[in-house]
């Protein structure tokens, strides 16, 4: 026999996401404050950190709309399940565009191209800087090209999110179509846009140096930032209704495979930027992982190797380990903070040639995250946990059914 139908009502967010999003809120104010102190007493390091927190956070909030458009055009329970989590992580994009003003303030503290070239002493790089600056690497084409990305992103947004409510109402048409429509294309465009946005605000901090794997390995750490954040959500959603109905270890197990498969994507782009730069052994390519082996910031990618790829792999090789949502949580808490020691590996040893860790590194990335967390669970609160009228929802909804 089976049991009444859930209304939308049966599908909303639980009251404690309010609360969690009061006190991140609290949070990103006490740290925002500490990190306007820092900004006043060492500038320099402030927006070194600032960069640094605001890619690691920029990387959920992309790399969840990315992993959305992948789940309208492949359909499936494992999706629909986190589909409002990542598209109110998704609508997090506003935020990080206002986030990104202040980064103009501070161009020429981490960027030399943002420099006047009169005031670079080595003359080799001013000569390849005044070819750059003239071509691609300018504050106004840095600017209008943010502009750009920050467009694209946000209509991306827009529409998936205005079709997405449309089927929290009785008699919604199904949306299917123009969700595939958007995401195909979405996609393509996230990839060009992220990797030209990884050049810009991150592989420009030495601009004499260059890879073309460089976007796709900020673009693979997005994706597993966003599906790692999207466990730890439903960890905590899981002990309200409706999700504590809504998740099965099937779909957690599927959530487990895909931080596998970006895990090893994200070492076979790793290893060949570095096969490839090894084995070209040109004085201008191998600076990177020159100034990377050195002042003991090998022992980092050690690290890396170890932790960000080997013992996870081990570790989701294990069937019940993906399926329970209690252990794979703690693995996904650790992957984000490796997302975050991975991208001070790769920004912070073009400012110290040892490894360096500041109270701003901390400081300011905890700051921001308060703040998008605040934004982010404010989001969540406001659409129920699952679109009830969409079509594709009826595999998710029917086992909640069932008596």
């Amino acid at each position: 026999m089976s049991a009444a139908p859930l209304n939308p009502m049966d599908l909303s967010a639980p009251q404690v996401l309010k609360t969690i999003g009061r006190r991140s809120l609290g949070i990103g104010l006490v740290f925002t404050a500490v990190s306007a102190v820092l900004a006043w007493v060492s500038p320099d390091q402030f927006f070194r950190a600032y960069l640094l927190g605001f890619m690691a956070w920029l990387g959920v909030t992309l790399g969840s709309m990315a992993i959305l458009m992948i789940r309208h055009l492949t359909g499936g329970g494992w999706g629909m399940v986190i589909r409002r989590i990542m598209g109110a992580a998704m609508r997090c994009i506003p935020l990080m565009a206002l986030l990104f003003i202040p980064l103009l303030f501070g161009l020429p503290r981490l960027y030399v191209w943002a420099r006047p070239l009169d005031s670079i002493p080595d003359a080799h790089l001013r000569q390849h800087l005044e070819v750059l600056t003239k071509t691609y690497l300018s504050v106004q084409g840095f600017i209008i090209r943010a502009i750009l990305y920050f467009a694209i992103w946000n209509l991306l947004s827009f529409l998936l999110t205005r079709w997405s409510v449309e089927q929290d109402r009785p008699g919604a048409r199904d949306n299917s179509a123009r969700f595939k429509a958007v995401s195909g294309p979405g996609l393509i465009l996230y990839g060009f846009t992220i990797s030209f946005a990884a050049i810009d605000w991150v592989m420009s901090i030495d601009p004499s140096w260059i890879s073309t794997i460089y976007g796709l390995l900020i673009l693979i750490g997005e994706v597993l930032s966003a599906m790692c954040f999207a466990i730890v959500v439903e960890r905590i959603l899981v002990n309200y209704k409706p999700m504590s109905e809504l998740l099965k270890p099937d779909y957690v197990q599927d959530h487990g495979k895909w931080m596998m498969v970006f895990i090893m994507m994200w070492a076979y782009f790793s290893f060949s930027q570095w096969l490839i730069i090894w084995a070209g052994n040109l004085p201008e390519e191998i600076t990177w992982y020159m100034t990377r082996l050195s002042g003991g910031w090998a022992y980092v990618g050690l690290w890396l190797v170890v932790f960000h790829f080997a013992v996870p792999f081990v570790l989701l090789l294990s069937r019940p380990f993906k399926r329970d949502i209690r252990r794979l949580v703690w693995l996904a808490i650790w992957l984000m903070l490796m997302r975050y020691v991975d991208l001070l590996w790769m920004i912070e040893p073009n400012f110290s040639a040892r490894v360096h860790v500041t109270l701003a590194d901390v400081v300011v990335p905890v700051a921001m995250g308060g703040l998008w967390l605040a934004y982010f669970f404010r989001n969540l609160s406001s659409l129920p946990l699952l679109p009830a009228y969409d079509p594709e929802a009826k595999e998710v909804l029917e086992p909640v059914h069932e008596s």
